[in-house]
């Protein structure tokens, strides 16, 4: 295999001046990677020969090295494949059960989200990069909240800034979804909506239908929330249907959280003709659904949304803004039928009391003068324009396209398996998202995400297919 690219960033090499031996620079390493969960539970430390190879040591540096990890309890020995990280230690599923994802794995893939300025680079990233942020125009929309009388001396409203409800009813009206403030509720981003919505609705053993592939941290969160997550394979249409139907008949699940426009990871969005099936299948098994628009700002306005046509009756409408303007922007929202809402607020109260009115109304000042539409048409422009550049280097670096590129995320195939290649790229300071973290159940797969923006550094995928040779 060729050497990496000089330019690229890379990992620090082992010193052979340094103050510790190799083998504890190397068990070190690796140990940090596994602590931080960047190397997750059940992952293949590259064999012997092979990191003896990448990081210019001996076999018996690494085997020794390797020992120490056995020795700290973070990997085991499995005769004739190797050291794998060690899964946690849990109860065996009941006989039947649903299979139940790890929330380590999902850690992996949002930990990544927290080390930018480490030196490393993040083409699997889930945001826009710091430098597409219209800083002046947030330093804006907060000096008018303020002098327009956010107060701090006491908590706002518990159903959220009355200014920012009414706002996002006429956002809403512009999508097609008809509802009044009274039937939104603000939160701490689009997560917490999804979780106020699984805690006002379900019970533990409860089953909840997901997209698979995925977004690997609601399959970790449902999970932990003690739910039976039964994935549904997500095609270019929508949802498999006939699978989701044999699903509804065993398992008479609660809920069905999914994200109809650009889906995450794959782009694709629900057809308009599935959409109509998938609501009667709603009806006849009393099913919820909860349409996550996270990536809302990004899509075209007229994609067909379930909660437009099911007019909030069996659907729960969430979204929010920190993919449009900056991650740290936590405001988020949930709209949905009357007879929730009471329960949603409550919720609300009993976790974080209230949310913070001065970003609300910051936003409500975005929405309302137009101005967070124009921003949004301004970064769908150079996104576009992104996507080309990073559609064009992952062709010729030999990847092809497993969905048609739309929106922040491709879904490429890389032909080689990921999680394998997750480990050798981080060594060369690249950090992705592999397949296998879209998936509720852990499987190999040559599949990856990869954000549009974060992704057209040529250096990256002159790496990638050195790797594929």
């Amino acid at each position: 295999m060729p050497s990496p690219d000089a330019s690229a960033p890379q990992a620090a090499a082992l010193r052979r001046d340094g103050p510790t031996t190799l083998v504890e620079q190397l068990a070190q390493r690796y140990a940090e990677r596994i602590r931080a969960r960047l190397l997750p539970a059940g992952a293949r430390l590259p064999s012997v020969r092979e990191c003896a190879r990448r990081h210019r040591v001996s076999a018996t540096t690494v085997v020794a090295a390797y020992d120490r990890l056995l020795a700290q309890g973070l990997v085991e020995a499995r005769p004739q494949r190797g050291y794998f990280v060690r899964e946690p230690r849990e109860a065996a599923p009941a006989a039947g059960a649903a299979p139940r994802p790890s929330p380590i794995d999902a850690t992996a893939l949002i930990r990544s989200m927290f080390h930018r300025g480490e030196g490393r680079a993040d083409p699997g990233s889930g945001t826009l990069p710091p430098e597409w942020v219209d800083q002046p125009l947030l330093h804006g929309a907060l000096r008018r909240a303020i002098a327009g009388g956010a107060s701090f001396g006491a908590y706002g409203d518990p159903a959220g800034d009355p200014a920012l409800r009414d706002a996002l009813a006429q956002r809403l009206a512009d999508l097609g979804v008809a509802a009044d403030a009274g039937r939104i509720v603000t939160t701490t981003g689009a997560t917490q909506a999804l979780d106020l919505v699984s805690r006002a609705l379900l019970q533990p053993g409860d089953a909840v239908l997901v997209d698979e592939p995925g977004w690997a941290v609601e399959f970790a969160r449902l999970a932990q929330l003690g739910m039976r997550v039964l994935p549904v394979a997500r095609g270019a249409q929508g949802p498999d249907l006939e699978q989701m139907a044999r699903l509804l008949h065993e398992h008479r699940p609660r809920l069905y959280v999914t994200v109809s426009v650009l889906h995450n990871p794959t782009g694709h969005s629900l057809a308009l003709a599935t959409a109509h099936r998938l609501l009667k299948l709603a009806e006849a098994f009393d099913l919820t659904i909860v349409e996550d628009d996270s990536y809302a700002w990004l899509a075209p306005a007229h994609a067909p949304r379930l909660a437009a046509l099911d007019g909030l009756q069996r659907t729960v409408y969430v979204s929010g803004f920190s993919k449009i303007l900056a991650p740290d922007w936590r405001v988020g929202f949930v709209a949905a039928p009357a007879a929730i809402v009471a329960r949603l607020v409550d919720l609300k109260l009993l976790t974080s009391l209230s949310t913070p009115s001065l970003p609300e109304r910051a936003v409500a000042h975005c929405l309302g003068q137009g101005l967070l539409r124009r921003h949004a048409e301004r970064v769908a422009e150079r996104l576009a324009a992104a996507r080309g550049r990073t559609c064009a280097l992952a062709k010729a670096a030999g990847c092809r396209f497993a969905a048609p590129p739309q929106g922040l995320f491709g879904w490429v195939d890389v032909g080689v398996d990921t999680q394998r290649l997750a480990e050798a790229m981080l060594d060369q300071g690249w950090l992705i998202a592999p397949g296998a973290l879209f998936h509720a159940t852990r499987r190999p797969t040559s599949l990856m995400r990869v954000n549009f923006a974060t992704g057209q550094d040529a250096r990256f995928w002159r790496a990638v297919a050195a790797q594929r040779r």
